[in-house]
């Protein structure tokens, strides 16, 4: 078996927590996704379309600038994915994630949080960004053991 990350944005900490327990279970590397521009609350309010996220999630093409680079990318054959569900799919930071890297030969495993959105749109629209991946099942995480689910995965 080969190296595993485990990269991921969170907006609120909920994804991140999630993403440390996959990390902890599998004995991958965390990589956390940051946004060169960190949101606010007022960035995260769906409620107004004026809000960042709101924007962001208008625009297909969107693709905010991450802060950091995942050194070592190549030396990755499993890379778990995770973010929160942001109108029904993932945020647009995943797709410049997705995006910057060659995921060729690479498996990619999405995982994600939700206060009410599955993950089978997510998988989807990824998929279609990133087709050079070899792409398993996701999962959404709320009130599931991430550790127990991501090992299995594996």
């Amino acid at each position: 078996m080969g190296k595993t990350l485990v990269a991921y944005f969170s907006a609120s900490g909920v994804t991140a927590r999630k993403a440390q327990e996959i990390a902890e279970a599998t004995g991958a590397d965390l990589y956390e996704i940051e946004p060169v521009e960190r949101y606010t609350a007022a960035d995260l309010d769906w409620t107004n379309k004026q809000s960042r996220s709101s924007q962001e999630m208008e625009d297909d093409a969107c693709r905010p600038a991450i802060a950091n680079t995942c050194a070592g990318m190549d030396a990755y054959d499993t890379v778990f994915v995770g973010f929160p569900i942001w109108w029904y799919v993932e945020p647009r930071i995943i797709d410049t994630f997705l995006e910057t890297y060659d995921f060729s030969g690479k498996t990619v495993i999405p995982f994600a949080t939700s206060g009410s959105s599955g993950i089978g749109g997510a998988e989807k629209r990824m998929e279609s960004v990133c087709p050079a991946a070899t792409w398993k099942p996701g999962k959404l995480l709320n009130g599931i053991d991430a550790g127990a689910w991501a090992a299995a995965r594996e």
